[in-house]
Formats: C-alpha cells, structure tokens, sequence
C-alpha cells in the first residue's frame, strides 16, 4: 500500500526539502532542483541518486542538469529511473549505488520519493 511507505518516519530538513532517512546512509526526497544541491551536500550526503525517468512532467529538471551540478559540487550521482514498466537491471542497479561504500550517504529522489521507497523496499526483500 502506497499510502503507508513511510510508516517509520524520521523525516529531516534538507534545506527546503524534507527528507524521510529510510536507513542511516539512504534517504529519500520528492524531486530536487539544481538549487538544492548545496544543502544536500551540507547534510552530509556524498551521493544524489535519481530514480525519477526524464521527460515525466512538464518542468521537471533533466537527470543530466542534477548530475553537473552534484558533479560540480564534489558529490557522486546515479540514475536509476523506474518508470511504468520497470527495466529488469534496475534493482541490480539500485542495490549496486546503495550497497557500494565509497558512495556513502545517499540521497534519493523521484516526484514523490514514493519510488525511491518501493525500490528500497524491493533491494532489502
């Protein structure tokens, strides 16, 4: 059930953004802007990892403007998008961002953060 991905919440401000930590190292957001980057990595966050598809909605910022700005702010990013129809590697990727060490804390996002949960939620089963 949707409705109920964030039962346990410890929900953070990030800058303007409101962060649900999942796990000690993995949290997860609602789409970011290139303006929110600072304040992630001023969070302590070492990676950004995008799970949100380019192209969803009308205004929202391409993975490849996010990745510059993370990039240029000493931050590793990832894109992992899950769509409709979910691509057969994707949780193999997923896992491989969240479980590898030298991307330390992770800061997901996707619209809602909604999937960013579900995912979390897949890797861990």
């Amino acid at each position: 059930m949707l409705f109920n991905l964030f039962a346990k919440k410890n929900v953070q401000q990030v800058g303007a953004l409101r962060a649900t930590e999942l796990a000690p190292r993995y949290s997860v957001s609602g789409q970011i802007t290139v303006a929110d980057i600072a304040d992630i990595k001023a969070a302590g966050y070492d990676t950004i990892m995008c799970n949100r598809p380019d192209g969803e909605a009308p205004g929202q910022p391409a993975a490849s403007q996010i990745k510059r700005a993370a990039k240029k702010a000493g931050l590793n990013f990832y894109h992992v998008p899950m769509g409709g129809a979910m691509a057969p590697n994707t949780v193999g990727d997923f896992k491989a961002v969240v479980n590898t060490d030298s991307n330390g804390k992770v800061f997901a996002y996707c619209r809602t953060g909604n999937r960013c949960t579900m995912l979390w939620k897949m890797a861990k089963a």
